[in-house]
C-alpha cells in the first residue's frame, strides 16, 4: 500500500511538471477587438498597438513562460459585428479576448462568451475587459466570465467629486456627455456626487450628443458659454473629446474641464497651449509614473511615435500572467479561478480582482494639464505639455458596492 501511494504521488508530481513544462513556450492567442475605422479609429489603432507593444514585452519576460500573440479585428465599435469578431477569433483559436471602447459592444461580448461557455465545455473564453466602464457590467450584467481591469465610471466619479469638492472656485457646473450607457450614468453620478459632498454647487446644464457622430461642438460649447458654468464634467472619449476641446479653445471659453479621457489619442494636440491649466483628467495611471511602467511608457513613445494612454492593457497581461503561473495551466477555466480575489503590487498601487463582481480595485490619479518640466517631463502628443499628478487617492476613496449576484458554474 505504501508503495502504491508513493507511486500515485510520484505521478501527481511528474503531471505537475509535465503541465508546467508543457506552458512554457506555450502560445495564448488574444483576440482584440475594438474599432480600427470610423470616427474612433485613432483611439482603436493607439490600443491595439499598445496591446501588441506590451505583449512583445511579456514575451520577453513573464513568469510563467508563455507567449502571446494577438489577433486584432475591428469591431466598427458596433455590437452586431463584435459578435462576428468574436466568431472569428474564435475560429483563429483565441480563447481570450479584450476590448475596451463602448459597452455595448462589451456587453454584446459577456453575452456571447456565457453562450458560448454554457454551450461548449472544454472550449470556454474569456473576456479581459480594459476600457468599458459601464457600472453595470460588473452590477446587474455581471458574468464569470468577464474581469474589468479599469474602473467604472461611478469609481472615476468618485474620485473625481472628492477633489472638487475641495475646490471652493467651482459653484456653476455644465454636464456633457456621449448619448450612450456611459454618458448617462457620467451625469447621473456626478450629480449624485456633487449633491452628496458639495450641495451648493448648481447644475446649470446637461446634454447628450450622438456618439462619434458630430464633427461641430460650437452649438453645445455656445449653451456652456450662456449657462455662466465655470467647470464641465464631460466623459467623452476620443474624437467626441478632442473636437469638444478644440471648439471650447477656438471660442475662447473660459471654464475648467473635468475629464475621463483627457490623455486620449487627439485630446493632447485639441487643448495645446489654450488649455493650460483649465482641463483634469481622472484616472489610473498619467504620462508621469516613474518605476517600471516609465520605462514601457518611454519605450513606446520612442518605438511607435505616440502616446501609451492605455496602461490597463498592462494589468491585463500582468492578471493572466500571474494566474498561468499559479495554475501552470492556459485553461480559462482554471484561470477565471485564480483570478478571482487576485492580488499584487501594480503601478499604481496594491490592486485586488474583487471577487464579488470581478471589477479591479485600485488607486486612482486626478491630473491637470499643464507644461512639462523637470518633474514631469513626458510630453504629450508632442505638444510640449503634459498630465500632471495634483492627487492620488487610495483604492477604497474610489470603491463603489456592487449589486452582482455572481453565478459560478
Amino acid at each position: 500500500m505504501k508503495f502504491a501511494s508513493q507511486a500515485a504521488a510520484a505521478v501527481v508530481l511528474l503531471s505537475a511538471a509535465a503541465g508546467a513544462l508543457a506552458q512554457k513556450g506555450e502560445t495564448v492567442k488574444i483576440a482584440w477587438l475594438d474599432p480600427l475605422s470610423g470616427l474612433m479609429a485613432a483611439v482603436g489603432t493607439n490600443q491595439l498597438k499598445t496591446t501588441q507593444f506590451l505583449a512583445e514585452e511579456f514575451n520577453r519576460k513573464n513568469l510563467s513562460g508563455v507567449k502571446f500573440e494577438v489577433i486584432g479585428i475591428d469591431n466598427k465599435l458596433s455590437p452586431q459585428e463584435t459578435t462576428s469578431a468574436l466568431r472569428s477569433a474564435q475560429d483563429q483559436g483565441a480563447r481570450y479576448v479584450m476590448q475596451g471602447n463602448g459597452s455595448g459592444p462589451a456587453l454584446a461580448i459577456i453575452d456571447a462568451i456565457e453562450k458560448n461557455n454554457a454551450r461548449n465545455p472544454g472550449k470556454e473564453m474569456l473576456f479581459m475587459n480594459y476600457a468599458a466602464v459601464d457600472p453595470d457590467l460588473t452590477n446587474s450584467k455581471c458574468s464569470y466570465w468577464h474581469f474589468r481591469v479599469d474602473a467604472d465610471t461611478s469609481m472615476k466619479m468618485e474620485a473625481l467629486t472628492t477633489f472638487m469638492k475641495d475646490q471652493p472656485e467651482i459653484k456653476k457646473v455644465y454636464l456633457l456627455g456621449q448619448n450612450y450607457a456611459h454618458g448617462v450614468q457620467v451625469a447621473k453620478y456626478a450629480k449624485e456626487g456633487l449633491k452628496a459632498k458639495r450641495p451648493d454647487i448648481q447644475i446649470v446644464g446637461e446634454d447628450l450628443h450622438p456618439l462619434a457622430q458630430v464633427r461641430d461642438f460650437s452649438p453645445y460649447i455656445a449653451k456652456i458659454k450662456q449657462s455662466g458654468a465655470d467647470s464641465v464634467i464631460t466623459g467623452n472619449w476620443g474624437s467626441d473629446l478632442a473636437l469638444l476641446l478644440k471648439s471650447a479653445n477656438d471660442a475662447g471659453l473660459d471654464v475648467r474641464f473635468f475629464t475621463y479621457y483627457a490623455y486620449g489619442t487627439g485630446a493632447p494636440t485639441a487643448m495645446g497651449s489654450a488649455s493650460d491649466g483649465k482641463v483634469y483628467a481622472v484616472g489610473y495611471g498619467h504620462y508621469n509614473m516613474g518605476g517600471d511602467i516609465q520605462k514601457s511608457i518611454d519605450g513606446f513613445k520612442k518605438k511607435m511615435n505616440d502616446d501609451m494612454v492605455q496602461t490597463s492593457i498592462h494589468h491585463v497581461f500582468s492578471l493572466l500572467d500571474h494566474a498561468f503561473a499559479q495554475t501552470r495551466s492556459t485553461d480559462p477555466v482554471k484561470v477565471a479561478a485564480a483570478l478571482e480575489g487576485m492580488k499584487f503590487k501594480s503601478f499604481n498601487g496594491e490592486v485586488e480582482m474583487r471577487k464579488a463582481d470581478h471589477q479591479l480595485q485600485q488607486g486612482l490619479f486626478i491630473t491637470r494639464w499643464e507644461k512639462k518640466s523637470a518633474k514631469y517631463p513626458y510630453d504629450g502628443e508632442n505638444t510640449g505639455y503634459t498630465l500632471a499628478p495634483v492627487k492620488y487617492y487610495e483604492p477604497y476613496v474610489a470603491s463603489t458596492p456592487t449589486s452582482c449576484q455572481m453565478k459560478r458554474p
